[in-house]
């Protein structure tokens, strides 16, 4: 029997209010069974970006992703399975369309969708739910991508450019990132910070503040923490565990190209979420 982990990815997909949502469940013909929308990740397909994917495909919606829910984890044909969760909200809809793999979908309130699901683990995410608010606004805070190494750059280093490891992992962080649909970009006016976002959009935001050099560790906090949109800023490894922790998330260090996902509500961090491009 082949250990190899089977990776997958999905959603709790909700609507309505906070207090008494509906969420998304589809039939699945070759099992006749009641779940959520999810799907095996491709080869090389970033966690995040599979989970907006298979949402689309089964369901036909485009959705925002709120805080992460408890993995599920069981033996499918004899290997281990782990499917990431997320609570996710509709952001478009391009009409269902059923088909061989998805053949029905339903809105329900909690209790009745617990009810028809048919597995317990699917049930457990609606007891998640929750747990913390569903309605909230994402930061995304980004360590820069590899560019390198320091001491062997002869020039300017805030002029290090992002090295091939760092593409690829900025080009990843470009396929997780319309998660979150930032409105805002802010960089580091560092060229390897910039670079990093760049995959994902222009009009980035210098701010010296996030500079190796120019850190102020209160300023930079509160400049950060005025944020009120959703939001991707780009900094350092000096910077950011200690932004994180001003800001009221967890302890987090993130190696390169990594990056923190805090979920505010009424002013707080309600969950702090670590991810890896590569």
């Amino acid at each position: 029997m082949t250990t190899d982990l089977l990776r997958a990815a999905g959603a709790v997909v909700w609507r309505g209010e906070q207090s008494r949502p509906e969420v998304a469940v589809v039939h699945r013909p070759a099992y006749d069974d009641w779940t959520f929308p999810k799907g095996k990740l491709k080869p090389g397909e970033h966690v995040i970006a599979a989970a907006l994917r298979e949402v689309r495909e089964e369901t036909g919606l485009r959705v925002l992703l709120g805080r992460a829910l408890p993995p599920a984890r069981y033996l499918a044909a004899g290997r281990p399975k782990r499917v990431d969760y997320w609570a996710a909200r509709v952001a478009g809809d391009d009409g269902f369309d059923p088909g061989d793999e998805v053949d029905e979908l339903r809105w329900l309130p909690t209790e009745r969708a617990a009810r028809l699901l048919t597995y317990e683990w699917d049930v457990g995410l609606l007891r998640a739910l929750p747990a913390a608010p569903l309605e909230t606004v994402p930061l995304v805070l980004v360590r820069h991508a590899s560019a390198g190494s320091r001491k062997e750059w002869r020039g300017d280093d805030a002029l290090r450019p992002l090295d091939d490891g760092g593409r690829s992992e900025a080009a990843s962080l470009a396929t997780a990132l319309p998660a979150y649909r930032p409105e805002l970009l802010v960089s580091s006016p560092s060229l390897r910070c910039v670079q990093t976002l760049e995959p994902y959009g222009a009009g980035i935001r210098l701010e010296p503040l996030l500079g190796e050099e120019g850190h102020d560790p209160e300023k930079t906090a509160e400049l950060v923490g005025r944020i009120a949109v959703p939001a991707a800023v780009c900094s350092h490894r000096q910077v950011l565990p200690g932004l994180v922790e001003a800001l009221g998330g967890t302890e987090t260090h993130l190696r390169k190209g990594a990056f923190a996902v805090l979920h505010r509500a009424g002013g707080h961090v309600v969950s702090t979420e670590r991810y890896v491009t590569r």
